[in-house]
């Protein structure tokens, strides 16, 4: 079993690709599937989410806590650094509200799973990242709603039925969070640790299910809007292409080593769109394609993670440094 979750966790994002291309495939060939897809999408997101804060440390908040300059670092580039570079670059969808509301619920929220597996692949300080994840994860949920407030205002606060937007968070959010902390309190046992283990396992399965389970329920409804998908992507770029210099200089002003800075980087520029998912699924009719939105920032991201293993080490590196210095 390890050898495989090895293999498909080293093999991620051809896997997510793969999903999300099938997902697309099903969803037009067989237009029936719309509706049992949209139905499957919450128990799938649930339990993903689920095995998702699972490998979230939470006994290491006292831990993130010692190591205080990169935990300042990361909590500065992510909620200070970030909704800057995205108050700024939603400008460009500001005219779409559907389009608008997307970036800026997955932009506005710092990943905290395979962002940490792609830290590790590039040489960064993973078990630093994987310490400060959740602080990240609790914060998040804090200034999102701060944020969508002061970047939206009341007009879309107004609109909102919040009924089934709360009972999105209590039953896709707080439930699978919570049950993730009391896996990780039984884990102790030896009953609990094969359960938290054979749960884990499942992580890219459960994001490929999940992916493919979204699109095939939101590709039919697309067609009109596709023009409005095309003008995300360059919003994705950009924000990662301005992402990079600012998480290393913001490393290099706090004196990380090189490990650490590479891992600023990566959780400036990588974004939850698993945990927002349930949350814009939960939106009025009127912003059906907000889901799409966000996978589609997923795609981006995917991409992105392929070319960053590579160049990151290369741009933060000790020879890179001394010559910047020099």
């Amino acid at each position: 079993m390890r050898t495989s979750v090895e293999w498909m966790e080293r093999h991620q994002v051809p896997l997510y690709l793969a999903a999300l291309i099938i997902g697309a495939a099903v969803g037009l060939l067989n237009p029936a599937i719309v509706h049992p897809a949209g139905t499957a999408i919450n128990p799938v997101l649930g339990l993903l989410l689920y095995a998702t804060f699972l490998g979230v440390p939470f006994a290491r908040i006292g831990q993130a806590f010692r190591d205080w300059r990169f935990l300042a670092t990361v909590l500065v580039v992510n909620f200070v650094l970030v909704p800057v570079v995205v108050f700024l670059l939603s400008r460009l969808v500001s005219h779409d509200q559907v389009l608008l509301i997307g970036v800026l619920f997955v932009l506005l929220t710092p990943c905290v799973d395979y962002v940490i597996v792609f830290t590790g692949i590039a040489g960064g300080a993973k078990e630093r990242l994987l310490a400060a994840a959740p602080l990240l994860m609790l914060a998040q949920m804090l200034v999102l709603p701060l944020y969508l407030w002061l970047f939206i205002g009341d007009e879309f606060v107004a609109t909102i039925d919040l009924a089934p937007f709360i009972e999105a968070f209590l039953l896709l959010v707080l439930l699978p969070l919570t049950a993730a902390g009391l896996t990780q309190l039984a884990a102790r046992t030896r009953a609990g640790r094969g359960v938290q283990t054979v749960v884990l396992s499942a992580t890219v399965p459960l994001m490929m299910l999940t992916l493919a389970i979204v699109v095939a329920s939101q590709i039919a409804g697309v067609g009109q809007q596709i023009g409005s998908l095309l003008l995300a992507i360059p919003v994705y770029v950009l924000f990662v292409a301005l992402m990079v210099p600012i998480g290393a200089v913001a490393g290099r002003i706090a004196r990380l080593d090189i490990p650490s800075r590479r891992a600023i980087v990566f959780s400036g520029a990588t974004r939850n769109s698993l945990v927002v998912l349930p949350l814009v699924l939960a939106l009025p009719p009127a912003f059906d394609l907000t889901p799409l939105v966000v996978v589609t920032q997923t795609l981006v991201e995917l991409i992105v993670m392929v070319v960053f293993v590579r160049l990151i080490p290369r741009l933060i590196s000790n020879r890179a440094v001394e010559a910047a210095t020099a």
